[in-house]
Protein backbone atom coordinates (compact mmCIF):
# COMPACT_ATOMS: atom_id res chain seq x y z
CA UNK A 1 0.00 0.00 0.00
CA UNK A 2 1.07 3.51 -0.74
CA UNK A 3 1.93 5.62 2.26
CA UNK A 4 -0.41 8.48 3.02
CA UNK A 5 1.13 11.93 2.59
CA UNK A 6 2.00 13.69 5.75
CA UNK A 7 -0.36 16.45 6.79
CA UNK A 8 1.05 19.94 6.47
CA UNK A 9 1.61 21.66 9.78
CA UNK A 10 0.02 25.05 10.15
CA UNK A 11 2.52 27.84 9.66
CA UNK A 12 2.67 31.51 10.52
CA UNK A 13 -0.42 33.49 9.36
CA UNK A 14 0.10 35.71 6.35
CA UNK A 15 -0.67 38.95 8.18
CA UNK A 16 2.36 38.52 10.45
CA UNK A 17 4.71 39.28 7.55
CA UNK A 18 2.87 42.47 6.74
CA UNK A 19 2.85 43.49 10.39
CA UNK A 20 6.62 42.86 10.64
CA UNK A 21 7.21 45.04 7.58
CA UNK A 22 5.17 47.82 9.16
CA UNK A 23 7.14 47.66 12.39
CA UNK A 24 10.40 47.78 10.45
CA UNK A 25 9.29 50.86 8.56
CA UNK A 26 8.24 52.61 11.78
CA UNK A 27 11.56 51.84 13.40
CA UNK A 28 13.46 53.19 10.38
CA UNK A 29 11.34 56.34 10.47
CA UNK A 30 12.12 57.05 14.13
CA UNK A 31 15.82 56.31 13.59
CA UNK A 32 15.87 58.90 10.81
CA UNK A 33 14.12 61.44 13.04
CA UNK A 34 16.67 60.81 15.76
CA UNK A 35 19.58 61.14 13.35
CA UNK A 36 18.26 64.46 12.02
CA UNK A 37 17.83 65.95 15.47
CA UNK A 38 20.32 68.45 16.87
CA UNK A 39 21.24 68.80 20.53
CA UNK A 40 21.70 72.27 21.98
CA UNK A 41 25.16 72.21 23.55
CA UNK A 42 24.40 74.84 26.19
CA UNK A 43 21.32 73.06 27.41
CA UNK A 44 23.21 69.76 27.36
CA UNK A 45 25.83 71.29 29.69
CA UNK A 46 23.10 72.51 32.02
CA UNK A 47 21.63 69.01 32.19
CA UNK A 48 25.10 67.59 32.80
CA UNK A 49 25.62 70.08 35.62
CA UNK A 50 22.45 69.00 37.37
CA UNK A 51 23.39 65.36 37.05
CA UNK A 52 26.92 66.05 38.37
CA UNK A 53 25.49 67.97 41.29
CA UNK A 54 23.17 65.09 42.07
CA UNK A 55 26.12 62.65 42.09
CA UNK A 56 28.33 64.87 44.30
CA UNK A 57 30.41 66.66 41.68
CA UNK A 58 30.63 70.36 42.64
CA UNK A 59 30.19 72.38 39.50
CA UNK A 60 28.20 75.61 39.27
CA UNK A 61 26.31 74.91 36.08
CA UNK A 62 22.67 75.53 36.98
CA UNK A 63 19.99 74.30 34.61
CA UNK A 64 17.66 77.21 34.03
CA UNK A 65 15.11 75.46 31.79
CA UNK A 66 14.33 72.04 30.39
CA UNK A 67 16.52 71.30 27.35
CA UNK A 68 14.75 70.70 24.11
CA UNK A 69 16.04 68.94 21.04
CA UNK A 70 15.60 70.60 17.65
CA UNK A 71 15.07 69.02 14.26
CA UNK A 72 15.52 70.45 10.77
CA UNK A 73 12.19 68.96 9.82
CA UNK A 74 10.38 70.69 12.66
CA UNK A 75 12.19 73.96 11.99
CA UNK A 76 10.89 73.97 8.42
CA UNK A 77 7.27 73.70 9.50
CA UNK A 78 7.32 75.50 12.83
CA UNK A 79 4.78 78.32 13.11
CA UNK A 80 6.16 81.77 12.55
CA UNK A 81 5.95 84.23 15.43
CA UNK A 82 2.91 86.49 15.20
CA UNK A 83 3.55 89.88 13.69
CA UNK A 84 1.65 92.96 14.77
CA UNK A 85 -1.10 93.99 12.35
CA UNK A 86 -1.99 97.58 11.79
CA UNK A 87 -5.73 98.09 12.11
CA UNK A 88 -7.21 101.26 10.79
CA UNK A 89 -9.33 103.05 13.31
CA UNK A 90 -12.94 103.34 12.23
CA UNK A 91 -14.63 106.45 13.46
CA UNK A 92 -18.32 107.08 13.18
CA UNK A 93 -19.17 110.20 11.30
CA UNK A 94 -22.50 111.84 10.62
CA UNK A 95 -23.43 113.88 7.64
CA UNK A 96 -25.87 116.66 7.36
CA UNK A 97 -29.16 115.11 6.26
CA UNK A 98 -30.89 118.41 5.71
CA UNK A 99 -30.20 118.52 1.92
CA UNK A 100 -31.70 115.04 1.52
CA UNK A 101 -34.80 116.04 3.44
CA UNK A 102 -35.15 119.12 1.33
CA UNK A 103 -34.93 116.98 -1.82
CA UNK A 104 -37.59 114.56 -0.59
CA UNK A 105 -39.89 117.37 0.42
CA UNK A 106 -39.19 119.65 -2.52
CA UNK A 107 -42.02 121.84 -3.82
CA UNK A 108 -42.10 119.80 -7.03
CA UNK A 109 -42.73 116.54 -5.17
CA UNK A 110 -45.36 118.16 -2.97
CA UNK A 111 -47.15 119.64 -5.99
CA UNK A 112 -47.12 116.32 -7.88
CA UNK A 113 -48.36 114.36 -4.87
CA UNK A 114 -51.13 116.86 -4.20
CA UNK A 115 -52.34 116.86 -7.80
CA UNK A 116 -52.33 113.05 -8.07
CA UNK A 117 -54.14 112.65 -4.76
CA UNK A 118 -56.77 115.18 -5.84
CA UNK A 119 -57.32 113.29 -9.09
CA UNK A 120 -57.64 110.05 -7.10
CA UNK A 121 -60.28 111.60 -4.85
CA UNK A 122 -62.22 112.93 -7.84
CA UNK A 123 -62.27 109.45 -9.39
CA UNK A 124 -63.40 107.94 -6.09
CA UNK A 125 -66.25 110.46 -5.82
CA UNK A 126 -67.38 109.69 -9.38
CA UNK A 127 -67.73 106.02 -8.55
CA UNK A 128 -69.52 106.74 -5.29
CA UNK A 129 -71.98 109.11 -6.96
CA UNK A 130 -73.17 106.36 -9.32
CA UNK A 131 -73.43 103.77 -6.55
CA UNK A 132 -74.87 106.12 -3.92
CA UNK A 133 -78.27 104.34 -3.58
CA UNK A 134 -76.62 100.93 -3.19
CA UNK A 135 -74.07 102.36 -0.75
CA UNK A 136 -76.85 103.87 1.36
CA UNK A 137 -78.66 100.55 1.87
CA UNK A 138 -75.46 98.57 2.48
CA UNK A 139 -75.33 96.53 -0.73
CA UNK A 140 -72.12 98.17 -2.02
CA UNK A 141 -69.03 99.63 -0.36
CA UNK A 142 -66.38 101.77 -2.11
CA UNK A 143 -62.98 102.38 -0.55
CA UNK A 144 -59.49 103.50 -1.49
CA UNK A 145 -56.68 100.98 -1.00
CA UNK A 146 -53.35 102.73 -1.68
CA UNK A 147 -53.37 103.10 -5.50
CA UNK A 148 -56.49 101.00 -5.99
CA UNK A 149 -60.23 101.57 -5.76
CA UNK A 150 -62.12 98.57 -4.39
CA UNK A 151 -65.87 98.25 -5.06
CA UNK A 152 -67.29 95.56 -2.79
CA UNK A 153 -70.66 94.06 -3.78
CA UNK A 154 -72.37 92.24 -0.93
CA UNK A 155 -74.47 89.14 -1.60
CA UNK A 156 -77.53 90.85 -0.11
CA UNK A 157 -79.60 92.35 -2.91
CA UNK A 158 -77.23 91.19 -5.65
CA UNK A 159 -77.43 87.37 -5.70
CA UNK A 160 -79.99 84.92 -4.35
CA UNK A 161 -78.55 82.46 -1.84
CA UNK A 162 -76.51 79.74 -3.56
CA UNK A 163 -77.02 81.31 -6.99
CA UNK A 164 -74.88 83.21 -9.49
CA UNK A 165 -77.79 85.00 -11.18
CA UNK A 166 -77.82 88.76 -10.59
CA UNK A 167 -81.06 90.44 -9.63
CA UNK A 168 -82.53 92.66 -12.37
CA UNK A 169 -82.22 95.74 -10.15
CA UNK A 170 -78.53 95.19 -9.60
CA UNK A 171 -77.94 94.55 -13.31
CA UNK A 172 -79.17 98.08 -14.03
CA UNK A 173 -76.78 99.44 -11.43
CA UNK A 174 -73.85 97.60 -13.04
CA UNK A 175 -74.74 98.98 -16.47
CA UNK A 176 -74.49 102.51 -15.07
CA UNK A 177 -71.21 101.58 -13.44
CA UNK A 178 -69.81 100.35 -16.76
CA UNK A 179 -70.05 103.85 -18.23
CA UNK A 180 -67.99 105.26 -15.35
CA UNK A 181 -65.42 102.45 -15.43
CA UNK A 182 -64.92 102.99 -19.16
CA UNK A 183 -63.57 106.48 -18.42
CA UNK A 184 -61.22 105.33 -15.64
CA UNK A 185 -57.88 103.86 -16.78
CA UNK A 186 -56.16 100.87 -15.24
CA UNK A 187 -56.74 97.13 -15.06
CA UNK A 188 -59.96 95.72 -13.60
CA UNK A 189 -60.03 92.54 -11.53
CA UNK A 190 -63.34 90.96 -10.50
CA UNK A 191 -62.97 88.61 -7.54
CA UNK A 192 -65.66 86.24 -6.28
CA UNK A 193 -65.67 85.19 -2.59
CA UNK A 194 -67.77 82.77 -0.53
CA UNK A 195 -67.95 81.62 3.08
CA UNK A 196 -66.59 78.32 4.35
CA UNK A 197 -69.89 76.39 4.16
CA UNK A 198 -69.47 73.69 1.48
CA UNK A 199 -71.85 73.66 -1.46
CA UNK A 200 -72.66 70.69 -3.71
CA UNK A 201 -75.45 71.21 -6.22
CA UNK A 202 -76.19 70.12 -9.74
CA UNK A 203 -74.66 73.35 -11.10
CA UNK A 204 -71.96 74.15 -8.54
CA UNK A 205 -69.61 71.38 -7.53
CA UNK A 206 -67.92 73.51 -4.83
CA UNK A 207 -67.46 77.07 -3.58
CA UNK A 208 -64.80 77.52 -6.26
CA UNK A 209 -67.43 77.12 -8.95
CA UNK A 210 -69.88 79.44 -7.19
CA UNK A 211 -67.35 82.23 -6.58
CA UNK A 212 -66.03 82.09 -10.16
CA UNK A 213 -69.57 82.04 -11.59
CA UNK A 214 -70.61 85.11 -9.59
CA UNK A 215 -67.53 87.04 -10.70
CA UNK A 216 -68.20 86.04 -14.30
CA UNK A 217 -71.84 87.21 -14.03
CA UNK A 218 -70.68 90.68 -12.94
CA UNK A 219 -68.14 90.79 -15.79
CA UNK A 220 -70.76 89.78 -18.39
CA UNK A 221 -73.08 92.61 -17.35
CA UNK A 222 -70.28 95.19 -17.40
CA UNK A 223 -69.33 94.09 -20.94
CA UNK A 224 -72.92 93.78 -22.18
CA UNK A 225 -73.13 97.19 -23.91
CA UNK A 226 -69.57 97.21 -25.23
CA UNK A 227 -68.44 100.27 -23.30
CA UNK A 228 -65.61 98.43 -21.53
CA UNK A 229 -62.62 96.81 -23.19
CA UNK A 230 -62.65 93.11 -22.35
CA UNK A 231 -58.84 93.09 -22.39
CA UNK A 232 -58.82 95.16 -19.20
CA UNK A 233 -60.84 92.61 -17.21
CA UNK A 234 -59.68 89.57 -15.25
CA UNK A 235 -62.14 87.25 -13.45
CA UNK A 236 -61.04 85.27 -10.40
CA UNK A 237 -62.89 82.86 -8.09
CA UNK A 238 -61.29 82.64 -4.62
CA UNK A 239 -63.95 80.59 -2.77
CA UNK A 240 -63.35 81.00 0.99
CA UNK A 241 -59.58 81.53 0.84
CA UNK A 242 -59.65 85.32 1.47
CA UNK A 243 -62.30 86.09 4.12
CA UNK A 244 -62.91 89.61 5.39
CA UNK A 245 -63.68 88.33 8.89
CA UNK A 246 -63.46 84.88 10.54
CA UNK A 247 -66.28 82.52 9.57
CA UNK A 248 -67.44 82.12 13.17
CA UNK A 249 -71.07 83.28 12.94
CA UNK A 250 -73.86 83.66 10.35
CA UNK A 251 -73.29 87.43 10.31
CA UNK A 252 -69.59 87.02 9.55
CA UNK A 253 -70.29 84.45 6.83
CA UNK A 254 -72.67 86.90 5.19
CA UNK A 255 -69.90 89.52 5.13
CA UNK A 256 -67.54 87.08 3.42
CA UNK A 257 -69.99 86.27 0.60
CA UNK A 258 -69.16 89.07 -1.82
CA UNK A 259 -67.81 90.14 -5.22
CA UNK A 260 -65.08 92.81 -5.43
CA UNK A 261 -64.28 94.98 -8.45
CA UNK A 262 -60.68 96.23 -8.07
CA UNK A 263 -59.49 99.18 -10.17
CA UNK A 264 -55.69 99.19 -10.25
CA UNK A 265 -54.50 102.78 -10.85
CA UNK A 266 -50.79 102.24 -10.16
CA UNK A 267 -49.84 102.41 -13.86
CA UNK A 268 -51.94 105.52 -14.69
CA UNK A 269 -50.71 107.27 -11.53
CA UNK A 270 -47.09 106.71 -12.56
CA UNK A 271 -47.78 108.13 -16.01
CA UNK A 272 -49.60 111.07 -14.43
CA UNK A 273 -46.62 111.86 -12.22
CA UNK A 274 -44.32 111.91 -15.26
CA UNK A 275 -46.65 114.30 -17.07
CA UNK A 276 -46.86 116.59 -14.05
CA UNK A 277 -43.08 116.76 -13.67
CA UNK A 278 -42.76 117.68 -17.32
CA UNK A 279 -45.27 120.51 -16.77
CA UNK A 280 -43.47 121.77 -13.67
CA UNK A 281 -39.91 121.50 -15.00
CA UNK A 282 -38.55 124.75 -16.54
CA UNK A 283 -38.16 125.07 -20.29
CA UNK A 284 -34.84 125.17 -22.19
CA UNK A 285 -32.55 127.99 -21.11
CA UNK A 286 -34.40 128.58 -17.84
CA UNK A 287 -32.90 127.81 -14.47
CA UNK A 288 -34.84 125.68 -12.06
CA UNK A 289 -35.67 127.45 -8.83
CA UNK A 290 -36.90 125.25 -5.99
CA UNK A 291 -38.53 128.24 -4.32
CA UNK A 292 -40.74 129.13 -7.31
CA UNK A 293 -41.81 126.06 -9.34
CA UNK A 294 -44.11 126.51 -12.29
CA UNK A 295 -47.75 126.33 -11.18
CA UNK A 296 -49.97 123.46 -12.34
CA UNK A 297 -53.67 123.29 -12.78
CA UNK A 298 -55.72 121.36 -10.22
CA UNK A 299 -56.55 117.79 -11.05
CA UNK A 300 -60.23 118.56 -11.34
CA UNK A 301 -59.81 121.03 -14.23
CA UNK A 302 -57.71 120.31 -17.31
CA UNK A 303 -55.68 117.48 -15.77
CA UNK A 304 -57.29 114.13 -16.58
CA UNK A 305 -56.24 110.51 -16.64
Amino acid sequence: MDELPEEEKPGIPGWVVTFADLMSLLMCFFVLLLSFSEIDAQKFKQIAGEMSKAFGVQRDVPALEIPQGTSPIFDKFSPAPPEPTVVNEVRQSTTDTQPELETLNSPTDVAVETAVQEQMQNTLEQVRSVLEPAIADGRVNVREDQQRIVIRIEEKGAFPSGSAELTWEFEGLLLEMAAILAGIPGDLTIEGHTDDVPIRTQRFYSNWDLSAARAASVANVLLAEGQLDAGRLAVTGLASTDPRVPNTSPENRAKNRRVEIIIDLSGPIQEQEIRLRELISPGPGLSASPESPRPIEPAGSDLQW
